[in-house]
C-alpha cells in the first residue's frame, strides 16, 4: 500500500505536477478510505484464514526451510480469486523451479497495523521460519500514526524475532507515503524503514511495490491492491533480495 525501492519519491516538487504523480497520489487517498473501512469481522476472518493457512503449510513441510511473509493486505493477496495468485506463492513457484527446498508462508492480514503485527508475533514466532519477511507500516503511515509509534512496533517485532529465532535472516520491507501526506511525515517515514534496517543490519528491501503503486493496469479497481499481474510485479522485486539468501 505504499512504496519504496530504488524507485523513491522526491519531495521537492515542482509546482506543476505530472500526471503519474497525481495518479500516485490518488492512489493513496484511496488506500486511505479503504484501510479505515476494514471491519473487524473481516479482519478476524482474514486472521483465522492466515493462522489456519500457516498451521496447514507447518504441518505438511515439515523438512523443509521456511520463509515467513508477515504483513497486510499485500502480503494477503486481498481481492485475488486465486491465492497462488499473491506474491508468496509466486515467489514458492520461483523456488520449486530450482528445486531449492524451502516453503513460503503467507501471514499477511488485510487491514494490519504494525501495532497488530506486534500482538501477533508471540504467536506466529512459535513456528521454525528461516527468513522471516517483514513487511507493515502503511496503514500506519495512512492513518497518522505517531513515527514514534510505528518504529516502535516495527523494532518490537524485529527484536522478538532475534530473541526466540536468532538464526531466522530478517528481511524487512519498505514503504512510503505520497507527497500530500507532508514533506516532513512523508520524508520521515521514509527513513524510518532505511533506519531500522541499518540499525539492525537487516537485509532490506527499500520499496516492495515497486513498478506497481499508481500504476492503474497492475492495481484491481480500487486503485489499493495490486491484480495478478501486479502481484508478479512485486513478486519479482522480493526475489532480487531473496534469491541471493537461498542459493548462496
Amino acid at each position: 500500500m505504499f512504496q519504496a525501492h530504488n524507485n523513491q519519491f522526491q519531495l521537492n516538487l515542482p509546482s506543476t505536477l505530472g500526471p503519474k504523480l497525481i495518479k500516485f497520489s490518488y492512489f493513496f487517498i484511496a488506500l486511505f478510505l479503504f484501510s479505515c473501512g476494514d471491519t473487524k469481522s473481516e479482519k478476524a476472518k482474514e486472521e483465522t484464514q492466515a493462522s489456519e493457512q500457516t498451521e496447514n503449510t507447518v504441518a505438511t513441510n515439515t523438512t523443509s526451510k521456511t520463509i515467513l511473509c508477515f504483513g497486510d493486505s499485500i502480503t494477503a493477496g486481498y481481492g485475488l480469486d486465486d491465492s497462488n495468485d499473491a506474491y508468496p506463492a509466486i515467489l514458492q513457484q520461483k523456488i520449486d523451479s530450482l528445486n531449492l527446498d524451502y516453503t513460503v508462508i503467507n501471514s499477511g492480514v488485510s487491514g494490519e497495523t504494525t501495532a497488530g503485527g506486534k500482538s501477533r508475533i508471540d504467536w506466529v514466532i512459535k513456528q521454525n521460519m528461516d527468513i522471516f519477511l517483514l513487511e507493515l507500516g502503511a496503514n500506519d503511515g495512512l492513518r497518522g500514526v505517531t513515527l514514534s509509534e510505528t518504529h516502535s512496533n516495527l523494532q518490537a517485532i524485529i527484536d522478538v524475532v532475534r530473541e526466540k529465532s536468532p538464526e531466522t535472516t530478517i528481511i524487512l520491507a519498505g514503504m512510503e507515503l505520497p507527497p500530500n501526506m507532508g514533506q516532513d511525515y512523508t520524508s520521515e517515514f521514509r527513513k524510518l524503514y532505511a533506519d531500522l534496517a541499518e540499525k539492525n543490519k537487516l537485509v532490506f528491501i527499500p520499496f516492495i511495490l515497486k513498478d506497481v503503486g499508481g500504476i492503474a493496469s497492475l492495481n484491481q479497481s480500487d486503485g489499493i491492491h495490486p491484480t495478478v499481474e501486479g502481484h508478479k510485479v512485486v513478486a519479482n522485486t522480493v526475489w532480487e533480495t531473496l534469491k541471493p539468501l537461498l542459493v548462496d
